[in-house]
């Protein structure tokens, strides 16, 4: 028997199987050998949430929530955040390999040359009212994109693919800013492609006051969209494969994964820890906060993650680019806050024998709204970062060769058949 296998032993009938075991993971198929009859679909795994479950193999990203490690393609997320640009970044997920300098003067260039937005999605953008949500209108606007480029039906073309995640990475920051400044009765601006891929988003949005964006402020955004590139499977990446599975062009696929990103338990959370700061008011408040959190009144927002167990890595360097950002734009009072509450539960054996620390969105939210941003553009700005990790999971999964389309089992516990009544029977 080989020991890279795992036997398993059904005790109703006494049936042994041998599943081979490769990469620490089981075929779940292999389970369909145990039946109590012949006739018998035979065993599933069940797995709410996808807990323990792997549905696919990836290069991508590297997370090791324990550790509180998180590697693009190898590299760590501290030196990238470091020493790299957004769109190098990019280049990197999407690609696998760090660009040459002649590389990344190209893929800029070629990126930056598709920031113009079609009129027919202007006009689109124009009809909502400024009360629409941002996310809402992001989806709205991603979807359109699918019927202005029909050609992006051809997803087993790797030449037209990369003409999408072009026209995608260059247009999505453009559509961002037009949508945001028609929200504000203000007129649009024009992207400037001789700025780089933040200073441009800036700019767009009108943050450049009557100068130069502040490159404080376009290298925290550049800063934030790294740390929010990719994070292996997370909801809204395994929504996106789940729809790209079926052959769906990636407009419609990723319009899928901002909708994921909508829900509060994903991006929204950034905007909850704003309140929550708020909420307390000042750092002498602090500890009854905590107590009421111990005594399960209310919740601790930005602290804990569903896979990081440790420090999140991307917290530290937020909390870095928080005070760089508050050089540029002034205090926020929250800031005193949110380090006076960080303090206090890494100090309580309540939060640290429960391994809860502060994630990327304990201090991302505070940076936005020291830069100016409005709390309902928060998850927009996430799935701008997110782009390219979507992009390059996508790319991934049009090329890997064991993937079908997506079809979870299910348990039935409903009625077994019984006959139909007709409504005059009917009790």
């Amino acid at each position: 028997m080989s020991e890279q296998t795992l036997t398993i032993t059904d005790n109703r009938t006494g049936q042994t199987i041998d599943l081979p075991i490769e990469d620490d993971t089981v075929p779940a198929i292999g389970l369909r050998q145990l039946k109590v009859q012949a006739d018998d679909f035979g065993m599933m795994a069940y797995d709410p949430g996808y807990t323990n479950t792997a549905s696919c193999k990836s290069r991508v990203t590297f997370v090791d929530g324990d550790r509180g490690i998180l590697r693009y393609r190898g590299y760590p997320i501290e030196q990238l955040a470091e020493k790299s640009t957004f769109l190098e970044v990019a280049y990197l997920l999407l690609f696998g390999e760090l660009p040459t300098a002649g590389e990344l003067t190209d893929w800029n260039d070629r990126v930056m040359a598709e920031t113009q937005i079609d009129g027919g999605l202007k006009d689109l953008l124009t009809t909502f009212g400024a009360d629409a949500h941002p996310m809402g209108v992001l989806i709205s606007a991603v979807a359109a994109m699918s019927t202005l480029y029909p050609d992006s039906k051809q997803v087993h073309d790797s030449q037209n693919r990369m003409q999408q995640v072009l026209r995608i990475l260059g247009q999505l920051p453009t559509a961002v800013a037009f949508a945001y400044r028609n929200r504000l009765g203000s007129a649009h601006i024009d992207p400037d492609n001789a700025l780089g891929y933040s200073d441009n988003f800036l700019h767009m949005m009108g943050f450049s006051g009557d100068g130069e964006v502040d490159p404080v402020l376009a290298r925290a955004m550049d800063v934030l969209f790294i740390l929010h590139a990719d994070h292996e499977q997370n909801c809204s990446t395994s929504a996106l494969r789940n729809i790209a599975s079926s052959d769906a062009d990636p407009y419609c696929a990723i319009a899928g994964a901002i909708g994921a990103l909508y829900g509060p338990l994903h991006g929204g959370a950034n905007e909850a820890v704003l309140r929550m700061l708020a909420e307390i008011g000042s750092r002498e408040k602090i500890p009854a906060f905590l107590d009421r959190v111990k005594n399960r009144e209310v919740r601790l927002m930005g602290f804990g993650h569903r896979v990081y167990k440790n420090y999140d890595p991307r917290a530290q360097i937020v909390k870095k680019i928080a005070y760089e950002v508050f050089e540029a734009t002034g205090s926020n009072p929250l800031i005193d806050i949110a380090v006076e509450l960080e303090g206090t539960a890494l100090e309580d054996d309540y939060f640290v024998s429960r391994r809860l620390y502060p994630n990327v969105d304990f201090y991302s939210g505070i940076i936005y709204q020291a830069m100016g941003f409005p709390v309902e553009i928060f998850p927009v700005l996430f799935a701008l970062g997110r782009a390219p990790g979507w992009l390059a999971q996508w790319m991934e999964l049009m090329s890997d060769t064991e993937q079908r389309i997506a079809r979870p089992r299910q348990i039935y516990l409903g009625e077994a058949e019984r006959p139909y009544v007709s409504i005059d029977e009917r009790g």
